[in-house]
């Protein structure tokens, strides 16, 4: 089973500019190279008070263990939802917070 892993600040200073890293563990098996089946993630999504901040879709060149660093600007204390979709449905999901003051 995938197990997600995130890295986000316990707290922020209004307008101030966040990193946040994920981590995936995941094969990511494209079947192409290897006679085992294809078993790949389909795509990442994470959402801010419910608003997209990184779309990310997977295609046959990405690595095992996906991970992922961006960053966003942070104006009042924010939930966030992370989603990997599997191209079969399935779905591995993080939330968190981060409080501003």
């Amino acid at each position: 089973m995938s197990r997600p892993r995130v890295r986000l600040p316990g707290s922020a200073s209004a307008g101030e500019v966040i990193e946040i890293r994920t981590l995936i563990d995941h094969p990511m098996i494209t079947g192409l190279s290897s006679p085992e089946p294809r078993d790949m993630l389909e795509r990442l999504e994470v959402r801010m008070n419910g608003e997209p901040v990184f779309t990310y879709h997977f295609d046959n060149g990405s690595s095992a263990n996906p991970y992922h660093v961006f960053f966003v600007r942070i104006e009042e204390t924010s939930d966030f939802s992370f989603v990997w979709t599997h191209e079969d449905g399935d779905e591995f999901t993080f939330e968190g917070q981060v409080s501003v003051g």
